[in-house]
This record gives structure tokens, sequence and C-alpha cells, in this order.
């Protein structure tokens, strides 16, 4: 999907040839660009030449920096010349004939990209390109766009959830020249019945727009599932032209979702194992998440680094388990990107977030410039060279000590400031792209009223956790040894300039006052790491190594038990997919799991009997204790063929298949029982 950049629009223009049209001879369209500068505008160099050309064969036009030209990508020369800093400006027009192709070759003289380029024939948007890295060539049609041309191009369904109702939003572009009043948003599942919902909206030319569908997709099993989500009966009855971008499809892995056994250890006996060590790479750890795919246990430890190197991370696979498989990585740029990270967190959409515990990413003894970074858990993308400023998918620079990060959805995440004593939300929007630079489209929020305070010597994190369910941000303020917690949908824009300045250009930075904030613990020692789920609240101890379990189902908390680590620097905490704590310790280089036989299910393989087998189309299952859950039934590929809930000891299924060996299994409190083979005859 392409990007729509929005700044405060001035004109310059810097080409070859360049004629003013009001209107093109028959056969021609009026062509323009508008060229979006970031923060070094100097930077890029442009041309538009006949597709196919090299740069500087059969030029056009041409503008940005004259002196960097078609070679001087990633030449790092800084000749001054060319556009200032974040910036909007419209060249041309030029009339060139329509259905002829131009290739738009950009050049980028530091190689980190951040040049944006909006195309436009006959006054109508057709095309949005981002530079990036060393620069590129995009290519474009002078044509009008077609009347009607509605596409779905992203959802909040990921490729991960957990089985159960979830409500659709769906995102939707108009690139057709018609304004759109009405259409339909509709959804299928494994090519099933589609499933219909009427929007009322105002959709102009090249603009995007969210669909809320109001039917629940609803899962009610473990699988894996083709979803597809599409728009038609434009402006009722219309029909879409381009019917090759109209489907958006998404595989899904439904499955178990981290389960509550917070319960389960209290007053228990439990055991403290350490998974990763020093051999393992793990060095002064300060936190750790998994991945939201959660089948996949895979973990992520970050190692806090010098100010100098940067932070680096050591990513589990199939964590705690015999398989289990481990990897170092560091970006190449960490020392700024990654300088003393306190904390990770990741999106459902697998990216994740870091916080630096540094005053200056620079490390110049300047201004204080740092602030959150947004990296890609694709390990061919992390800590990979990309041609710019390391790997990094983003970076904004107005927290200095960060303290902790959270994940609210996408690329937005709210930050304990260590600076200002503020909480800080960060919405990166889209991405720049790894090693890029460009910032101008994101939205920063400093909520003030209160003030948090950090371990004045820089060692202990003060860590926070967004509650999806509730909407409640739980912050741990550890100069106060307190836990606070806001409501994120309360607040009002006070305007004006926060008093911590801004030092980029973004779409809006401002500070929020009035939100609801309560007090959720006092009376703590030096609280450092925390983790929340349902109505249970886990903070960890640093000193005393203690794992304090709270219930919040009113505040202030009652606390329910405390789990001695027998460590002595305990940070960053975890509830795990199967209902571990995880927790990390500095002094240790020590990853460590708590776990306790009193969880139930979650470690117990369950006996179960299928009967007859082999079988000519009809099954019963018996279970010994009594049980809530679903038996299913799988051919050897693991496609499901039946399935039917149980609740009690036994259910009867029809497994009308062709002859062949089966599976079959139970998931009981997302835990799957022993799995029994069924033949059918």
């Amino acid at each position: 999907m392409k990007s729509i950049k929005l700044f405060c629009t001035v004109f310059a223009m810097s080409m070859i040839g360049t004629v003013s049209y009001s209107q093109c001879p028959v056969g021609e369209g009026e062509v323009t660009i508008e060229v979006h500068t970031d923060d070094y505008g100097y930077e890029c160099y442009w041309e538009i030449v006949p597709s196919g050309n090299a740069c500087g064969v059969g030029t056009i036009a041409s503008g940005g920096n004259l002196t960097i030209g078609c070679s001087g990508g990633g030449a790092q020369a800084q000749d001054p010349g060319g556009y200032g800093n974040n910036l909007d400006i419209t060249e041309g027009p030029w009339c060139l004939p329509l259905g002829n192709s131009y290739d738009l070759i950009f050049v980028d003289d530091w190689g980190d990209g951040g040049i944006g380029f909006d195309v436009f024939v006959n006054g109508y948007q057709i095309e949005t390109f981002d530079g990036m890295a060393l620069g590129g060539t995009f290519t474009f049609t002078v044509a009008d766009p077609p009347a009607y041309d509605l596409s779905v191009f992203g959802s909040n369904i990921y490729n991960y959830v957990s089985t159960g109702a979830f409500d659709i939003e769906a995102r939707v572009f108009n690139g057709g020249l018609t304004t759109v009043t009405s259409y339909d948003i509709n959804y299928s599942v494994d090519g099933g019945t589609a499933v219909t919902h009427s929007v009322t909206t105002n959709m102009i030319n090249f603009a995007d727009e969210t669909a809320y569908h109001s039917i629940p997709l609803n899962i009610p099993t473990n699988g894996v599932y083709t979803i597809d989500i599409w728009a038609d009966n434009i402006n009722g009855g219309m029909v879409d032209l381009v019917p090759s971008n109209d489907v958006f499809t998404v595989q899904v892995e439904a499955g178990p979702g981290t389960p509550n056994y917070i319960d389960g250890y209290i007053g228990a006996t439990f055991t403290v194992d350490q998974v990763l060590g020093s051999a393992d790479q793990v060095n002064d750890p300060t936190d750790l998440d998994f991945h939201p795919v959660l089948s996949n246990q895979e973990l992520w430890v970050m190692n806090r680094g010098t100010e100098a190197s940067g932070s680096n991370t050591v990513t589990a696979f199939n964590a705690g388990e015999p398989t289990m498989t481990s990897i170092n990585k560091e970006d190449g740029n960490a020392w700024h990107f990654m300088s003393l990270t306190t904390g990770l967190a990741f999106s459902q959409n697998g990216n994740w977030g870091s916080s630096p515990g540094v005053y200056d990413a620079n490390h110049d003894g300047g201004s204080p410039f740092t602030g959150p970074a947004l990296w890609s858990s694709n390990l061919g993308i992390y800590a990979e060279p990309s041609g710019g400023n390391g790997s990094h998918l983003d970076m904004l620079h107005v927290s200095p000590y960060s303290q902790g990060i959270a994940s609210e959805k996408d690329n937005v995440f709210w930050v304990v400031d260590g600076n200002t004593s503020d909480i800080v939300r960060y919405d990166f929007a889209e991405d720049h792209g790894p090693g890029n630079a460009f910032h101008g489209d994101a939205i920063i929020r400093r909520y003030s009223d209160d003030a948090v305070t950090k371990d004045p010597n820089n060692v202990i994190v003060s860590h926070c956790i967004l509650d999806g369910n509730s909407q409640w941000l739980y912050v741990v303020d550890h100069g106060n040894g307190r836990v606070i917690r806001i409501d994120i949908n309360t607040g009002s824009n006070q305007g004006g300039t926060p008093n911590f300045p801004g030092n980029e250009a973004v779409v809006e930075y401002s500070e929020y006052t009035g939100y609801t904030q309560e007090l959720v613990v006092s009376g703590l020692v030096k609280p450092a790491g925390i983790d929340v789920i349902d109505d249970r609240m886990i903070v960890s101890e640093y000193q005393t190594g203690e794992i304090i379990i709270y219930d919040i189902s009113q505040v202030p908390a009652v606390e329910l038990d405390r789990l001695s680590t027998g460590l002595s620097s305990v940070q960053g905490v975890k509830i795990g997919p199967k209902g571990r704590i995880w927790f990390v310790d500095g002094v240790s280089d020590g990853v460590y799991k708590i776990e306790t036989s009193d969880l139930g299910l979650a470690d117990q393989a369950l006996e179960f009997n299928v009967y007859p087998n082999p079988t000519s189309g009809e099954i019963n299952v018996y279970v010994g204790n009594t049980i809530d859950g679903t038996v299913e039934v799988r051919d050897i590929q693991g496609k499901l063929i039946a399935s039917q809930t149980i609740s009690g000891q036994t259910a009867s299924l029809d497994v009308n298949v062709s002859t062949g060996l089966y599976f079959v299994n139970i998931i009981s409190n997302d835990i799957k029982s022993k799995t029994k083979r069924l033949v059918v005859d």
C-alpha cells in the first residue's frame, strides 16, 4: 500500500526543460510530482526518464541537489544545495503522452532514504513512492485512474490469533477518481459464505480509511485458516474496474493464548530453573518478551550492553524445551538506535520496540536526543546490513533515559520517560523501512499529570505493560516505590508545545493532561519488572529477588503471594505461553522460568480412549476426567476433518472420510492431549 505523507506546503524547483501548461494537447496528460523531504533535504536527487533508460539518459526533468547526480548514492559528500528540510515541493507540470511509462529515479547522498514522491496525472494522484536506502527506480504510466478502484490493503487480523470471536477491521483504499460514498466490506473463512457489512463514507481519490465490520469473526478451534477480506458494491452497485487488487488474504494460525495460571503459584511448591546464561551470550539482561506467534515459544532477551557499542539480543526458539536453540544478534548501528536498552516489547504485527537508557544517542555531550526504536522480528532484516543506518525500522527522539516500553497496537508504543518523569505515547505510523530516516508521519503525546522517577544510578529499570482488554497502562514508578495505572482512553490535548522540546518534524507532538490515573500498589522497595494477565499482576523486586503476585480486580491491589527466586537483581518479568513465569537477572547473566506442578493441565498429557478403532464412520471418545473441551480429527497433513465439543466425559463424532490413517486429540484449557491414531476402513 502506498503511504500518504502530509506537510506544510512550499514551492521550490530545479529541473531541466520545464514548461508550464494550463492544458496539455490531445493525447497527452499533465504530470506533476510532489517531493516530501525529511530532516536532510539536501541528500535528495531525482530524475524522470523514459522507462528502461539509465539515469542521465533522455532526462525529461530532474530536481533536488544537482551536485549529487546519478552517481552520488551513498557518497556522503554532504554537498550543500537542493531542497530544504521537511518540506513539500511541487515539481512540474509536464505534458507527456498518455499510455507511456516513465521511471522516476531517486538517489540519496547518505544512503538512508526518507524522501517521498507523489505522482499526479491531470490532477489525480496515481502513485506514491517512498525513497529508501541509496535510492531506487519507480515506474509510472501516464493515465487517469479508473473511475472505480477500491482495494483492501490490511486488517487487524494477524498471523496468529487466539480462538474465539473478535471484531474485524479492514483498511480500504480508493485508487479511483470517483469519490466513494458507500460500499460493502466482506469477509469469508476458507472460501466459505461471505459475511457482509454496509459502509457509508466520503472517500476521495487516493484516500484510505478503516472499515469496522459489524459481525465478529469466530474461530472456535485451533488450526490454520485462510481469511479473505474485500470491498464491493461501490456507490450502490458500481463495479470495481481493477479486480486484481480487490481481495486481501491472510493465513491465520489459531491457537492457544497465554493461560492465566497465576493462582496456581500461590502457596505452591515451585522450581526456578535457568534456561539461558552466559554460555548462550546472555549478558546483563534487562528485559524479555515472547514473539506473538505463541506456538513457536520464541523468546527474545535484551542485553544491556555498553553505551559505546549498544545493546544486543538473544533469541531462543522453543524456549525452555529440550529442543531449544538460540542466536545472538547485534545491529551494526546499535550504538545509536539501541544504547543501554532497558526494555523490549512485541506488537501483534511482529514488530518490536526498544527503550534506550541513554541521554544522548549520539554520545557527543550535546542536547538530549534519543527515544524508542522500532525493529522487525524477521531475522533476515533485524541486525542485517540495509545500506543505511543499520536495520532499525524507525526511531523517535524525545525520551532520554527511557525506562520501559509497552505495545498498544501495530506500531504504537508507550514509554516511561526517565528524563522528564512523564509517560509518552509513540505512534510510529508507517515505518520508514530498514535503515532509512523519515519520521514525519509520527504522532507523539506526552502524559504529564504525575511524575514517575527512575533509578538515579540508571541500573534498575521501570517497566510498563498495557492490559489490552481494560485499556489500563500499568507503570512501575521505581523511585517512588509504587505501581500506577492510567486509562489510555482519557485525557485531553492541551495544545501548545510540551515543556520538553521536540527536535524533529512530526505530524503531532502534544501534551496530554486530565487523564484518569490510579495508585495500584505502594510501599515497594526497588520495583523493576511488571506483567498483567486478566485480574492478576506480577511485579519484580530487584534487590530481594521476589516476584510479587497481586489481585488487581480492585485498587489498591491486594497482595496474594511472594515468590522468592533466590537471586538479587531481577529485572524484566513475563507470563509465558504455557503459564510459566519468566524473568531475567542481571548479576547472574541469566534467563529463568518458574513453574509448579499445580498448573493443572498446563503440562499434562490428557489421556482418553477412542472406539471403535478401526471405524467405518463413527467414533466415540471417553475421557477419564470430566472436562470441557473440543475433540479434533485431522488427516496426515494436519487438515481438520471433524470436531465436536465435549462437556463431561464422552463425545461422539461422524467421520465421513475416505479410507486411511487419521489422528484424534482433545483441546482443553488451550492444551492439547495425547494424540491417538485412528484408522478408517
